[in-house]
């Protein structure tokens, strides 16, 4: 989630020092049960850059005892039983950079060391307007998506759109119609947004989070028409109610106008998609927040931006959807400002 204030959060070598301002919590972040081989869980987690995770030694204790080979991506894989899908957003990496690219998927492998787990495949799609992704050195936004080899078996294209060029959005289709949707929205602020192909001014980032919402909206319907099931996950940087923001939500009028947009578009039924939010779905009312301030004590400053949507039609089959997960603790968090969540689904009723 990118500040309020500023245009771009920094890489991580840039990155502020975290603060011990973390409430009582387990020493160790919390390891799932092996899952049922008939269950599609899809994790989706904003990291805040990629450098921490590809280490063949922890540089933090927030990871837990890892072997010597073993990279805290790897471990994090481990740790919650070897998922199927996890998404990550704002990965920071310059897209002519081959060599971390290739970091990450011999992480994602342990290096080629051999361990109980499978293999996994990584896709990316990384930022290339030269207007609007250049601080940092390129290192800014970007998405990642890892896939697990057995899935990846039925796996039949993936791809970036044609409207972006930020690194924010990163499609997975597969030959049983399932799509898979990685996102990292534009959080809205009054800074300059320039046309990607002439560099001219067209607006603030305000403007382009709702011109994004709209090309967003149209790309799943279009998927939608073509018989998709969909699954948007990541970074929306939306709290979506009152129930997603603490202490309060951003109340200025462009931000409630933003906020409403979001909702009319994706998750209102009417014209829009009418998607369901996961969490929501399941916990009703519950408080639980996925970006937590660093810079904060632990719970005092926190919003529930990320979100896994899924079709209607996904959410209306009968035991399909089993669970819908945020892993709100200082220890998932690690290095990042967000903490993962992810949704458990039934593969056998999404068949059926």
């Amino acid at each position: 989630m990118a500040s309020s204030t500023g245009n771009i959060s920094p890489p991580p070598t840039k990155r502020r020092r975290l603060i011990s301002t973390q409430s009582p919590s387990p020493s160790r972040p919390t390891t799932l049960p092996i899952p049922s081989d008939h269950q599609l869980r899809i994790f989706s987690w904003n990291i805040n850059g990629i450098t921490p995770f590809i280490q063949q030694q922890p540089i933090t204790s927030f990871f837990g005892a890892s072997p010597k080979h073993k990279s805290p991506l790897r471990a994090f894989l481990q740790r919650h039983a070897w998922p199927e899908v996890v998404c990550l957003q704002e990965v920071k990496i310059n897209a002519k950079d081959e060599a971390t690219r290739r970091a990450v998927e011999r992480a994602v492998n342990n290096y080629g060391y051999r361990d109980d787990g499978p293999g996994y495949e990584v896709r990316f799609c990384l930022p290339r307007d030269q207007y609007n992704a250049k601080g940092f050195g390129g290192k800014v936004y970007g998405v990642a998506t890892i896939v697990k080899d057995d899935l990846m078996a039925d796996v039949v294209r993936t791809r970036e759109v044609d409207w972006d060029r930020e690194g924010r959005i990163l499609i997975i289709e597969t030959a049983s119609k399932l799509a898979i949707l990685n996102l990292y929205l534009v959080n809205g602020t009054d800074n300059p947004y320039r046309n990607s192909d002439t560099g001219q001014l067209a607006g603030t980032r305000h403007d382009r989070k709702l011109a994004l919402h709209q090309l967003l909206l149209e790309e799943c319907k279009k998927m939608e028409k073509e018989g998709y099931n969909l699954i948007l996950a990541g970074d929306f940087n939306i709290a979506r109610s009152p129930l997603d923001g603490h202490p309060n939500l951003r109340t200025s009028p462009q931000h409630a106008r933003n906020r409403a947009d979001f909702n009319d578009k994706f998750i209102t039924p009417g014209e829009g998609l009418g998607a369901v939010d996961t969490f929501r779905h399941l916990h009703g009312e519950l408080r639980k927040y996925t970006y937590h301030s660093p810079s904060k004590v632990w719970g005092s400053s926190a919003d529930r931006v990320d979100l896994i949507l899924i079709s209607k039609k996904l959410a209306e089959t009968q035991g399909l959807l089993e669970e819908a997960v945020i892993l709100d603790t200082p220890e998932e968090r690690g290095t990042s400002d967000h903490v993962p969540l992810y949704i458990s689904m039934n593969l056998r009723n999404m068949l059926d």
